[in-house]
């Protein structure tokens, strides 16, 4: 009697580089999927599935190397758990990205054989991942994060203190989630005008169209702070300085090469969950000259710690730019924020919402020598001319 093999995964954008590792671990045994479901998938990946978990069920029992598949009853790192006892595996087979000393741990209290595979594409073929799929995206318009100082593009905050917002504009290498404090509903305006990239063009006045495109004058409800428009369209590394009107008074970009690659180097993204249907972080808010003071003050010292490439003075003000912010809007700090905060202390030096906070993304400031780990997203900066 042939060994059963089993594996598992969420197999979401079925590839070659899927098959190859199914052929691969078929060669241990008669080999059994675990599928994650629906619901896992969106946990996890705070998204979608491209295909719902009956298509992938049905396109992974079609597989010749596969005896038989099922979808995945747990939820979490570890929802095959019931269909690991229900298929009963005499061995369990990973590939060597996902591979973790918890995996190895049950084998071993279960008594099954733990096998880690690298990820190698068939002969003559391309290797092929999902996250690699998913960087492909269709559409090449940037994405904006905020560094410091935002909110103050709002008039009702600037008219209590004048104060620069700075904002870098990132290249899309991920498709990140929506209502992720990346500013994906001014980038959904953007792709009606140019669905694929920004055309070679002023700037400024590309931002310029993108917030007036957005804030339609016959729309009396809330207006898109300009940072938005800007820190898409503008590339590199931009301040603006607001002085109680919704366009800046003036605008000031980097681009020099050293300190884009020093942030670069730097500042790492983490995905948390989107921020949640009815959310308001403008409710409760608290504004006075004093806290709008130390918004500005934090983006001065952000932007002349960035231009002299100084760590810990770039950390402190970061932090001090976010303090201010939630000090203002205490409605950014919605449940579960401040537990995903807690998780990460320890592997940053400075941290902060994006956008007007409520969930999304965090940005952090990693310390000298720092690696990526694997739940960090690296920002690629769009340098000009590209």
């Amino acid at each position: 009697m042939n060994k059963k093999v089993f594996v598992s995964g969420c197999y979401d954008m079925l590839h070659s580089g899927h098959v190859a590792f199914f052929k691969e671990a078929s060669q241990f045994g008669d080999l059994y999927v675990g599928i994650g479901s629906d619901n896992t998938i969106e946990q996890l990946k705070h998204r979608k599935t491209v295909y719902s978990e009956k298509e992938r069920l049905y396109m992974v029992k079609a597989i010749r190397y596969v005896t038989d598949a099922f979808i995945n009853s747990g939820s979490g790192m570890l929802d095959f758990l019931d269909t690991m006892d229900a298929v009963k595996p005499d061995i369990f087979v990973v590939n060597s990205d996902g591979g973790s000393d918890i995996k190895r741990r049950l084998c071993a209290e279960r008594g099954i054989e733990y096998i880690e595979l690298r990820r190698e594409p068939d002969a003559g073929l391309d290797a092929r991942s999902t996250t690699s799929l998913r960087a492909e995206v269709k559409s090449h318009l940037p994405y904006r994060v905020d560094i410091a100082g935002t909110w103050i593009d709002q008039p009702y905050v600037s008219q209590h203190g004048a104060g620069w917002a700075i904002t870098v504009s990132i290249e899309p290498t991920v498709e990140f989630m929506e209502r992720g404090g990346m500013s994906t509903s001014t980038r959904n305006a953007a792709k009606k005008i140019w669905p694929y990239e920004l055309p070679d063009y002023n700037e400024e006045m590309l931002a310029r169209l993108l917030f007036c495109f957005e804030n339609d004058p016959e729309n009396k409800g809330h207006v898109s702070g300009a940072q938005d428009a800007i820190g898409i369209c503008m590339s590199g590394l931009t301040r603006h300085y607001y002085d109680g009107r919704y366009w800046p008074d003036r605008i000031e970009s980097c681009h020099d090469e050293a300190v884009l690659s020093w942030l670069e180097n730097h500042l790492a993204l983490i995905p948390m969950f989107p921020r949640r249907p009815g959310c308001s972080v403008v409710e409760g808010k608290d504004i006075t000259p004093g806290k709008v003071k130390a918004l500005s003050d934090a983006a001065d010292r952000c932007w002349n710690a960035l231009m002299d490439r100084d760590l810990n003075r770039f950390g402190a003000a970061f932090r001090d730019s976010f303090d201010a912010q939630v000090s203002m809007f205490p409605a950014m700090m919605q449940p579960g924020v401040a537990e995903e905060i807690d998780r990460i202390r320890d592997m940053a030096i400075a941290w902060k919402m994006l956008g007007a906070g409520g969930g999304g993304h965090l940005a952090i400031v990693l310390p000298d020598g720092a690696k990526f780990s694997e739940e960090m997203i690296p920002i690629k900066i769009r340098r000009r001319g590209f």
